[in-house]
């Protein structure tokens, strides 16, 4: 693969993932479909798009992947969904991404990894970014949406955690997505009721589901052996400012001086514990 072609999908897999964010928030925020109803056509679209790619790469089935990760799928797509509501896009973007690096960073220290001096001030100072996103005054994010939000990055780095050498991860991601509809259904038929199914909503959520999520997904999965560890980890920084970015040009929304400090401080602290690791790795003859 060259390198030209490898930034070209690199980037294509981010913008992809920073506008989930995007249609989500513009889906439940400006169309009448229900966070239920988004979660469910999402996963089917996810699911339609990624059975394409493997029927296209000769893939012989779904059969991979498993219950357990399937449902640490499901408990982000709602979340996620539910969060969007009230969330902005960029808070909820990164409200996220600080959840997903804590979860597969707290599960490294569970395992006996032992962070160096910088790595764990890094870790300090991103979650003093989380907690000063969160504080209460008027420009805090409402605290239910931000307890889904950060619950969905939970769920969602388990499920990477899971995913962690489990097969060919398009296949793997394929089967989860598959076994997430029927978990996502009975929600929506729980809680959906008498919700109007505008054209516009479920474009969005379809659009989530097979360009952001789905395609998104095989993108980023094609991309990722040709970059480096460091690169792959460094790279998806940009994503919560990719969300927000989108978020002020196409939904109008406001960048809040606590907004600015908190993305600083995860950001930054994250990637100083992702850097100051990967130079504390002995060098490979």
């Amino acid at each position: 693969m060259s390198y030209a072609r490898i930034i070209s999908m690199t980037l294509l897999a981010l913008i992809a993932f920073a506008a989930n964010s995007l249609l989500c928030r513009a889906a439940l925020a400006h169309t009448s479909i229900d966070a239920a109803s988004f979660t469910s056509i999402r996963l089917l679209a996810g699911a339609l798009m990624l059975w394409l790619i493997v029927r296209i790469r000769g893939g012989a089935s779904l059969g991979q992947g498993n219950w357990l990760s399937a449902v640490a799928l499901f408990a982000y797509a709602a979340g996620f969904s539910f969060a969007y509501i009230t969330l902005p896009a960029a808070t909820g973007a990164l409200l996220l991404f600080g959840a997903v690096q804590a979860t597969m960073i707290g599960y490294a220290i569970c395992r006996g990894e032992r962070l160096l001096a910088p790595q764990l001030i890094g870790l300090l100072l991103a979650v003093a970014g989380l907690v000063g996103l969160l504080l209460p005054g008027l420009s805090a994010p409402p605290l239910f949406a931000s307890t889904l939000m950060l619950g969905a990055g939970v769920a969602w780095g388990i499920y990477s955690l899971r995913g962690k050498g489990a097969g060919d991860p398009i296949k793997v991601t394929a089967g989860n997505f598959l076994r997430a509809i029927p978990i996502a259904l009975v929600l929506s038929t729980v809680m959906s009721g008498d919700a109007a199914l505008q054209h516009a909503g479920v474009g969005y959520a379809a659009a989530s589901g097979a360009l952001a999520s789905g395609l998104g997904y095989a993108i980023w999965y094609t991309a990722l052996p040709a970059l480096k560890a460091i690169t792959a980890a460094t790279v998806q920084l940009s994503v919560p400012l990719l969300a927000a970015l989108d978020g002020v040009v196409f939904l109008g929304e406001h960048i809040t001086l606590r907004l600015i400090l908190a993305a600083l401080a995860i950001i930054g602290g994250i990637a100083l514990v992702i850097l100051a690791g990967q130079r504390a790795k002995p060098a490979h003859p």
